[in-house]
């Protein structure tokens, strides 16, 4: 299965959310998906093999438990084939940062010259 299949189902990038946190057993993993997607047990557990035989999740026996994480080699895959894309947002929130960066200094300055002169600060626009 592709990458983008595995990620595309939001059930999957919720499990792969929760895996982020840390390892965790597949009983812990399938009552949060039963709980905020409405699905069976079967049904979790399917996605938990899907992310396994994908390559995204990882899984080892503790016990009579089984602990999942992350495996983040597919994830760095995605990320090198969004490096041909991300100059479509990087840019942007660059020039973003530049402006809110621009008007917290012009802010400041403005505070410390009212300083200076001994008259009251205005109110500061929320911006």
């Amino acid at each position: 299965m592709h990458a983008f299949d595995v990620l595309g189902d939001p059930v999957r990038r919720r499990i792969l959310e929760l895996l982020a946190q840390g390892e965790q057993p597949s009983g812990a993993i399938t009552a949060v998906i039963q709980q905020e997607f409405g699905i069976t047990h079967s049904a979790a557990s399917q996605h938990l093999r899907v992310l396994r035989e994908s390559g995204f999740a990882t899984v080892h026996a503790d016990g009579t438990r089984r602990l999942y994480a992350v495996d983040a080699t597919p994830l760095q895959e995605v990320d090198r084939w969004l490096d041909h894309f991300r100059s479509f947002w990087s840019q942007p929130l660059d020039a973003l940062a530049t402006e809110l960066a621009r008007g917290k200094r012009e802010r400041r300055l403005a505070r410390e010259a009212s300083e200076t002169a001994g008259t009251p600060p205005t109110k500061e626009s929320p911006t």
